[in-house]
């Protein structure tokens, strides 16, 4: 599986669950996009200095099917499609929600549509959900891992209605905005 190759190289932070369902495999969590130091003679690491927050994804064997998180800023765009392009191919759907984006855009990274999207506020899964009008009761009675595989089979009908641009052009959407917080005081 994947995600034990992704652990074995300690890529997968903060996880929910890993498992499989059928032949692919779903995880929740984060992902390491930036390696802490080795922090021991083991080799284990200090904490990340950047994750995909947030991280919902599917995999078939040795690829990624589907990847989704969420960025702070854009910044982490390039060092994350550096790490995890060796697992993608051109029916792999990446759709990331990002701080600092100015307008949704779509980018052709290599072959791979990566789509981004903005948000202020709002989680992960919540938002992918919305994009296809799927509520709770679509995924009524499913394991963890399944409602991943229905929400992808889901997201894989959708028509992508932002602009195809080259990656710099969508580095330079960068704007000046914090995310909002909210809870209790």
């Amino acid at each position: 599986m994947l995600y034990d190759h992704f652990e074995k190289e300690q890529l997968l932070f903060n996880m929910n669950f890993k498992e499989a369902v059928g032949a692919k495999a779903a995880y929740r969590g984060e992902l390491v996009v930036i390696e802490g130091e080795v922090g021991d003679a083991q080799g284990r690491r200090k904490p990340p200095h950047g994750v995909l927050k947030q991280g919902v994804s599917l995999a078939a064997g040795d690829k990624l099917l589907f990847l989704s998180g969420f960025m702070d800023k854009l910044d982490l765009l390039e060092p994350l499609l550096a790490k995890y392009e060796a697992f993608f191919t051109a029916e792999t759907s990446v759709i990331l929600f990002v701080v600092n984006i100015g307008k949704n855009v779509v980018v052709d990274y290599k072959g791979t549509k990566v789509e981004l999207i903005p948000l202020v506020e709002g989680m992960v899964w919540n938002e992918l959900a919305d994009l296809i009008g799927y509520e709770k009761e679509d995924f009524k009675g499913q394991t963890a891992s399944e409602k991943v595989v229905t929400l992808v089979d889901g997201l894989a009908t959708r028509k992508v209605k932002a602009p195809v641009v080259s990656l710099a052009d969508a580095l330079a959407l960068v704007v000046d905005v914090k995310r909002e917080l909210r809870g209790a005081i």
